[in-house]
């Protein structure tokens, strides 16, 4: 935590050499010594919070943690080991089910913790001149998108109040936008192509575990991530995630359902291939084109585990986005990934048939759609009709901001799996526009950035696999209630800071143009 609170003093100009010497040697010595008071005000508050509101073995753990955290301060307070931290905390502790084991009148769940903290960290490193504020390119597709959520609230003021849901109409734009500013966070954080790097493969083999946990649990019913109170100061609040398809249970892992899991894989599968390329270990091409092979189709085991075929659905429009952008990348793509989705078909049919060829019978699959009609779950066909019904009495603001409530006690509506539709008849056309600013225009800019840039060869293929990965969440969201939940929306966010550094670091260096002037003249002319 040194060096993020550390403020540099401006040196005295002295004139002996030995003077300055000295003075510098005494600024320093001061602020290490006030370090070192913050340092030692923050690890009693710790033991004193551990001992006042936690039982014995918790407080043991907290206490383990603050004095390791304490000895390797150097390795974990660096900014870089902070992108770490908070893409483990979004791949690994399940959102919804975890909090810190501190009564405060609500759940501290790790994830809010930790962008809390950054956050804080940010404006510090800011006000002493530690970072310097860098573009984050999405500022008004951000702003665009949370005013006309706030416009919808606005609108229907007197409605919702009357009703009661204005105040989870704000705890609604607060989360919107706290989510969002974890773009901001990882832009600032970063500082070098290393850390981006070192960021991407870490998500990569992350995704991995991931989806290798996934497989397990598929097979045993076992959800390894449901155990981490047993060696982590955590207070598990829920474990009652279960759901049933191909014969067996669906996986969680890590996700708070299936279908976000599916869609988290997909997410990273541009990143793991821009990686076989572009990875900085193996340094052998041939090496590192193998592993990340091995990594993705870790992955895609867990796809198969959450047995969902949003996640499919999701790969095949990445997979048409690459076929018109970039043709002969998705013909490689193609002869790569054919030979293993036909392994992978003869050595687990079941959960091929139900995941990949079940959306080959058409007739089938929206007969499912039309199906339980009147349930609260009812196929996503059979609800779109009274849902534009519903949207056509209020179209241009709908009902207001977080006025469908569709589980609980105060449930009054029904549940849609399909987050384009429910943003529509929340804050209608105007909503639309919002959501078409935050996940549709950051495609666009992405490609118009990865064909027309001067940008370094890596710069404009990352852009490009973050634009397939945003297209894909954007599909996703119309098959289920996206913003709900949360991993996949914070992986969102860190992708969009990724991308937002791959844009503008360093562009002031790039070529004005893709073509040098000589080759711009008439031939013979110079």
């Amino acid at each position: 935590m040194a060096d993020l609170l550390t403020v540099d003093s401006p040196s005295p100009d002295l004139g002996a050499p030995a003077e300055r010497a000295e003075t510098v040697d005494r600024a320093a010595r001061r602020r290490r010594l006030r370090n070192d008071i913050l340092i030692a005000l923050g690890l009693a508050a710790v033991v004193l919070l551990a001992v006042i509101f936690l039982d014995p073995m918790i407080a043991g753990g907290v206490l383990l943690i603050a004095a390791a955290a304490y000895v390797f301060r150097g390795i974990v307070f660096r900014w870089s080991s902070m992108l770490l931290v908070l893409a483990g905390v979004v791949m690994f502790v399940p959102i919804r089910r975890y909090a810190l084991p501190i009564d405060v009148g609500f759940a501290l769940e790790p994830y809010r913790v930790l962008i809390s903290v950054l956050l804080v960290a940010i404006v510090i490193g800011l006000w002493s001149g530690k970072l310097v504020w860098k573009p984050i390119v999405w500022g008004w597709p951000f702003a665009i998108f949370l005013w006309t959520m706030f416009a919808s609230l606005m609108y229907n003021a007197v409605s919702v109040t009357e009703s009661g849901a204005i105040t989870g109409g704000f705890s609604n734009m607060f989360q919107l936008t706290f989510f969002l500013s974890v773009a901001v966070i990882v832009r600032q954080l970063i500082s070098s192509e290393q850390q981006v790097l070192t960021l991407l493969t870490f998500l990569v083999i992350a995704g991995a575990i991931v989806g290798i946990f996934a497989f397990f649990e598929r097979i045993s019913h076992f959800n390894v991530f449901l155990q981490l109170q047993n060696f982590l100061p955590l207070e598990l609040l829920r474990d009652d995630a279960e759901s049933v398809r191909a014969g067996g249970n669906r996986s969680y892992a890590s996700s708070q359902h299936p279908i976000a899991l599916s869609v988290l894989f997909t997410m990273l599968v541009p990143i793991g291939i821009y990686l076989m390329k572009f990875g900085p270990w193996p340094k052998h091409p041939f090496n590192r084109k193998a592993l990340y092979s091995i990594l993705l189709a870790m992955m895609m085991l867990g796809l198969l585990s959450a047995v969902s075929r949003t996640g499919v659905v999701v790969l095949g429009a990445m997979f048409l986005y690459t076929l018109l952008l970039r043709p002969r990348l998705a013909g490689i793509l193609f002869v790569i990934g054919l030979p293993f989705a036909l392994i992978t078909g003869l050595v687990l049919p079941k959960l091929v048939e139900t995941t990949v060829l079940s959306l080959f019978d058409v007739q089938g699959l929206i007969a499912g759609q039309f199906s339980s009609i009147g349930m609260a779950g009812q196929g996503r066909l059979a609800d779109v009709e009274p849902a534009l019904a519903e949207l056509s009495q209020q179209p241009w603001f709908g009902s207001g901001l977080a006025t469908r409530v569709v589980v609980g006690e105060n449930a009054n509506a029904q549940i849609l799996d399909n987050q384009w539709l429910g943003t529509a008849m929340e804050t209608g056309v105007v909503g639309v526009i919002g959501l078409i600013a935050l996940l549709v225009y950051p495609v666009y800019r992405l490609i118009r950035f990865s064909f027309t840039s001067t940008a370094p060869q890596s710069r404009v293929f990352l852009t490009f696999a973050i634009g397939a990965s945003t297209l894909g969440y954007a599909v996703g969201a119309y098959f289920y209630d996206a913003f709900s939940f949360m991993q996949a929306f914070l992986m969102l966010t860190i992708l969009l800071g990724v991308a937002a550094w791959a844009m503008t670091d360093g562009s002031e260096t790039w070529p004005k143009s893709k073509i040098p002037k000589a080759e711009k003249s008439p031939a013979g002319v110079r």
